[in-house]
């Protein structure tokens, strides 16, 4: 992935400027998701949800919850969710109707094995770390317990991903910077530096714990989710 890291921040200021970041564009964050994915993020959210395969009335963590989206398609599957953010921003322009915690995904304020299942969405690649977030999914996932990670992803075919490259690249700014603020959605798209490869990423989850690591690409490869369970 060669980008230019011109919109990335550095590991030691990543933490304020991403919660800076999201608190500027959670006011048009909603409206801005429909546009630039085309609806498309509200079936793969719904996608996620179905790979977990659990029971109704299940209590599930949405982490990195945003302004709700994740806890609103739970809810619709008669799921319990509770969401936790870091952005006040985004918990302030959140619709919907479950508890919301403001918090930190490497250190969060749940009892250990207090939830059946536990989403994050589009947020693995704003964290400082990995691995401390994955040990604390661990922890406070049930044992049986299930969890969904979407993330965005870049196609295999060459052809697909030219085109992924132009829109998500060049396109995303521009309608963002329109909309919302130019500096954020240039540092979304370039954020995918900070995500491991596939191989590594199901490497990480095994070492945290979990078991049965899948990887589901959507799209033809734009979105990827990971789905696991803990033993």
């Amino acid at each position: 992935m060669n980008r230019s890291r011109s919109a990335i921040p550095s590991q030691e200021e990543k933490r304020a400027v991403v919660r800076s970041m999201f608190d500027t564009i959670a006011p048009n964050y909603d409206l801005l998701n429909r546009l630039l994915c085309l609806r498309m993020d509200v079936g793969w959210r719904r996608k996620t949800i179905r790979l977990l395969r659990l029971r109704p009335h299940s209590t599930v963590f949405d982490m990195a919850c945003g302004t709700g989206d994740f806890c609103r398609e739970l809810e619709k599957a008669d799921h319990r969710p509770v969401g936790i953010d870091f952005s006040r921003g985004m918990l302030s322009n959140a619709r919907c109707l479950s508890p919301l915690i403001q918090g930190d995904l490497l250190s969060m304020p749940a009892a250990d094995s207090s939830f059946d299942g536990a989403v994050c969405g589009f947020a693995l690649r704003n964290l400082t770390e990995i691995p401390p977030f994955l040990d604390e999914l661990f922890r406070t996932v049930k044992p049986g317990g299930r969890v969904g990670l979407l993330e965005v992803s870049e196609p295999d075919n060459r052809f697909l991903r030219w085109g992924h490259s132009i829109y998500f690249n060049r396109v995303v700014p521009f309608l963002g910077g329109l909309i919302s603020d130019r500096q954020a959605y240039s540092y979304l798209p370039q954020s995918v530096e900070y995500l491991p490869e596939p191989v590594r990423l199901k490497a990480m989850m095994t070492d945290a714990g979990f078991v049965e690591v899948r990887r589901n690409q959507l799209f033809g490869g734009v979105a990827q989710v990971y789905t696991a369970t803990r033993p």
